[in-house]
């Protein structure tokens, strides 16, 4: 039987392992701790509320996407007293409105936050958010998994103490491994903490103990192999066109489509610019499924779907992170939802392409 090269690998070595942690940690500028999970972005958001929030804790959850639905939950399932608040998924939250939260509720000891909302296309602004949160005490939990690459991310300069990325995304990599950041501060909560996960797959702490405090030199179990491969390879690449580089290309994909959508009449979801998240830009269409469904029939290989849920019948995403954050992915798109209404593409086409331009330059 002949060798295969994505099947008969030697296996991953803890030094390796140790080492693509050290990218990560330099992706996001962090001299924390990164612990590198085996498993989708859902791993380590999961095992970050788990080991984070416990019975009798409170705990402030931004609500601005369904993400935002799945970690109330989850802080509820722990015991905590959960207090959600909701703002309008078209829209970002504001760093007074998390501030008159946590004056109204000044036990919280716990806040969850979603960056970017690919779901829904909007961002938020992690770094006012962060001022307040590091002010009032609380550990602060970030999901970055959609943000990651596409726009400015510094944990340890926004105070978030649990900073949870995934590769399927800007990084362009696979969804089967993803990453969190530790902060000292985090690791002592969850030790205090009787109900922390320990001896599961949800334990941080046991990578704690027994993987960084042990050296980095025993793994905890086997990892996998062509995700720790495949995101070492994103690593490479991230770092080969730059990270301010990548993150242009994205802001330009989000840009030329948003100008694109103009000139077909169509408009944004999220109105205004600066709160609109650069991997996904989501547009306001009646009968949005049944317009995807006639787009990808004309080219099922556009970025483009309806979007979920209640948004269904009224919301358009383009997705534009990855390979796809390219001039030609977003033309493809604006093409296929051009036919999809009925109307011509070409001042759509036209208008994209000279937002890209201009977005480049600066």
């Amino acid at each position: 039987m002949s060798a295969h090269p994505l099947l008969d690998l030697p296996p991953l070595t803890a030094e390796r392992f140790a080492s693509i942690e050290k990218g990560v940690a330099r992706l996001l500028g962090t001299r924390q701790d990164v612990v590198i999970t085996q498993g989708e972005a859902l791993l380590p958001l999961e095992a970050c509320i788990r080991s984070g929030a416990r019975p009798g804790s409170t705990a402030l959850n931004v609500v601005t996407g369904p993400y935002g639905t799945t970690f109330g939950n989850w802080l509820r399932d722990c015991g905590a007293t959960v207090v959600d608040l909701e703002v309008p998924f078209d829209t970002a939250v504001t760093a007074g409105q998390v501030a008159d939260v946590l004056a109204a509720h000044p036990e919280t000891g716990f806040v969850s936050l979603v960056h970017a909302e690919a779901a829904t296309g909007n961002t938020n602004p992690v770094a006012a958010v962060g001022e307040v949160v590091r002010a009032h005490g609380a550990l602060f939990m970030l999901d970055a998994v959609a943000s990651v690459g596409a726009e400015p991310l510094l944990p340890d300069e926004w105070g978030v103490d649990l900073c949870v990325i995934g590769a399927q995304k800007a990084m362009g990599g696979p969804a089967g491994v993803s990453a969190v950041s530790v902060s000292d501060r985090a690791w002592e909560r969850f030790a205090a903490n009787p109900a922390a996960p320990r001896r599961s797959y949800l334990s941080l702490l046991d990578w704690k103990e027994r993987w960084i405090d042990g050296g980095r030199k025993a793994l905890l179990h086997a990892p996998a192999q062509l995700e720790m491969l495949a995101l070492e390879a994103c690593l490479d690449r991230l770092a080969e066109e730059g990270p301010d580089a990548v993150a242009a290309r994205h802001a330009a994909a989000a840009a030329a489509t948003r100008a694109g959508a103009a000139a077909l009449g169509v408009a944004p979801y999220v109105a205004v610019a600066a709160e609109a998240a650069p991997v996904a830009t989501t547009l306001r269409v009646p009968e949005a499924a049944l317009v995807a469904a006639k787009a990808l029939a004309a080219d099922p290989s556009v970025p483009l779907a309806a979007g979920g849920g209640a948004l269904a019948d009224s919301m358009l995403r383009v997705n534009h992170y990855g390979a796809a954050a390219a001039l030609p992915a977003v033309a493809s798109a604006l093409t296929a939802l051009a036919g999809a209404l009925s109307v011509p593409a070409a001042p759509a086409l036209a208008a994209a392409e000279s937002a890209w331009s201009a977005a480049l330059r600066g």
